[in-house]
């Protein structure tokens, strides 16, 4: 530290303790008071270096060095020197700055292994990354470890050239990450799934103390890929997957603005990458523009013919969405790359069937068997697209155009007894002399016939009826021949019963099985006189004696008002009024009958 009193001396205090605290504002205050009475003092000049690279000020950091040269020699600020130039991506000056520097610390060979990084130069830094692991004994071995497989996973990744295996951890979710991103530069994309699985867990575990919960929300990684300075941290292809997916984010989150800007910007950068015009094309989508984007996709394809594939599959796509299949089907023909693969084959088989075309589906496979015919004579594929073909045809009526597939790929295989079955089946409807020259070929019944152990087969897995047998039991003999007596008896059935007035000689009435009513001697009921019953009729009325209480039909009734001209007027003492006469018992008179219980209906008895 610089000698001094006085106010000198208190400020290199003060410069000491907020460099402690890390306060390299207030410190460069300090500094610069000291620089203001000693502007060649070079450990003020060094400490305000620091403070500016603390600071983020590289560019100010670096005109200091650039201006007291004299002062400041490379032993002293090359490593400083050289990260400003590397934050401030001046890689080749940092390059340059490195190689100058004659005698080279860990610190600055894990600056050159980042500068090595950034320029591409995998071979170089894998080399770097090993010396440091296995020269140096601190407490940044899992960081370098962690440099060291980012390296492999851009090797892999950018180079596709398969990494050595050095035996890295994945104790971190870092490292789990770029071994996650080797996987997937060599295409074992399963794998790298489980991989990336494993670091998400990681990094959530390692991050559960954080302020910062929400890590892995959208909108929150992209800000944090927009930080100063991280573009100078990562590759072209790197920031360009950033901008893509700062595209995405903003078309679902419904900032269409925002998200055609940033396709523009990409568009200009890169004119043929098909990426920015898919997205641009889904965004297009969801404003429910199906034309626009397909025009879009059109006019990309005839553009950019190296990336016509992916392009027109999309249309494909498109046009299925909107049910519109035939044309989904030309665009997938015009696909040259993917003219012949089976999967093209099914799916424009599946998609003609669909639109019941079926003599397009059959030109498909007609021009795949031809392909392969000249290109792979007998290979698996054609012989199973012929299989398939033939398949095809029996299944939607086209026997005779089947026949010429069944006899290619019977006349290859003159054992396969199921295709020549089918070569006969589909002769017998078009040619029945061929068929029957061909039915000599099919092996003899005794030939046919296979040696099944019937047990077996029932005691195997999936049987869905199972023989029981009978228990055997210890000690049992032989079982002896059954005899007469032995023979169980056959049950005979029981005769239904008869009725009780069943006369077996007469004859049975023909129509028994009628409804009565049907029958030919019905004659309906016969109305038969209402029974007169106690307590019915009008209010007052009475069914058995009405004709003894009528007083007016009895002879022996006195009359009940003096008769005309009688001067008397006189009347029986002992006469009652009709409507006070009360009736007299109808079961005095009469035997009581004895009661029967009646087995149904309503009414009296």
């Amino acid at each position: 530290m610089a000698s001094g009193s006085g106010p000198v001396s208190a400020l290199w205090t003060e410069i000491n303790r907020c460099g402690q605290n890390g306060d390299f504002t207030r410190a460069l205050k300090a500094v610069n008071k000291i620089l203001h009475e000693n502007k060649d003092d070079v450990t003020a000049l060094c400490c305000k270096i620091v403070c500016l690279i603390q600071n983020g000020g590289f560019k100010e950091a670096l005109n200091v060095m650039n201006t007291h040269t004299k002062s400041l020699s490379s032993d002293m600020i090359g490593f400083e020197k050289a990260y400003c130039e590397y934050r401030l991506n001046r890689v080749e000056h940092a390059l340059k700055t490195l190689q100058g520097i004659p005698e080279q610390t860990d610190k600055l060979k894990e600056l050159y292994g980042q500068v090595l990084y950034r320029l591409e130069r995998y071979d170089e830094c894998l080399a770097v990354y090993k010396d440091l692991i296995r020269n140096s004994q601190d407490d940044y071995e899992e960081e370098r470890k962690t440099n060291l497989s980012a390296v492999l996973a851009a090797q892999s990744t950018w180079e596709n050239t398969s990494p050595e295996d050095l035996g890295l951890p994945e104790s971190s979710y870092e490292l789990c990450y770029n071994a996650a991103c080797c996987l997937i530069g060599q295409g074992q994309l399963s794998h790298a799934m489980q991989k990336l699985q494993k670091a998400e867990e990681l990094c959530r575990k390692s991050l559960a103390d954080d302020s910062d919960q929400n890590v892995f929300d959208s909108k929150k990684k992209v800000k944090l890929t927009s930080a100063e300075g991280v573009e100078h941290k990562l590759a072209k292809k790197q920031l360009q997957a950033i901008e893509l997916n700062k595209a995405l984010l903003a078309m679902y989150t419904n900032q269409a603005d925002q998200c055609k800007k940033l396709l523009a910007s990409l568009q200009a950068q890169s004119p043929g990458h098909p990426r920015p015009v898919l997205i641009q094309v889904a965004q297009l989508c969801r404003e429910k523009q199906h034309n626009k984007a397909i025009e879009l996709l059109q006019r990309f394809s005839d553009q950019h013919p190296e990336s016509a594939s992916g392009i027109k599959l999309t249309m494909a796509q498109l046009y299925l969405t909107q049910g519109h299949v035939t044309k989904a089907c030309d665009i997938l023909k015009s696909i040259e790359e993917f003219q012949y693969k089976p999967g093209m084959i099914s799916a424009l088989v599946t998609m003609y069937t669909n639109e019941e075309d079926i003599d397009s589906a059959i030109d498909v496979f007609t021009q795949a068997i031809q392909y392969y015919q000249s290109e792979q004579p007998g290979s698996a594929i054609h012989l199973s697209l012929v299989r398939e073909a033939a398949n095809y045809k029996l299944k939607y009526g086209r026997k005779k155009e089947a026949t010429s597939d069944l006899e290619q790929l019977w006349k290859r295989n003159t054992n396969d007894v199921h295709t020549l079955a089918q070569l006969i089946s589909a002769y017998s409807l078009v040619d029945q002399d061929k068929a029957k020259a061909l039915s000599k070929h099919l092996p003899s019944p005794d030939t046919m016939s296979f040696n099944v152990d019937v047990d077996e087969l029932e005691n195997s897995h999936g049987a869905t009826y199972i023989r029981k047998k009978a228990a055997k039991v210890v000690g049992e003999s032989q079982p002896k021949e059954q005899g007469p007596q032995d023979v169980k008896k056959k049950k005979k059935k029981k005769k239904g019963k008869l009725p009780k007035n069943y006369d077996p000689k007469s004859t049975p009435d023909p129509e028994r099985w009628l409804p009565m009513r049907e029958r030919s001697y019905y004659r309906g009921k016969k109305k038969g006189k209402k029974k007169e019953q106690v307590g019915r009729g009008t209010q007052g009325a009475t069914s058995g004696g009405s004709a003894e209480l009528d007083a007016s039909k009895s002879a022996s009734s006195p009359p009940t008002s003096p008769q005309p001209g009688s001067g008397t007027g006189t009347a029986t003492s002992n006469a009652v009024p009709p409507r006070q006469q009360k009736p007299a018992a109808a079961g005095a008179a009469r035997k009581k009958a004895p009661t029967k219980k009646k087995k149904g209906g309503k009414g009296g008895w």
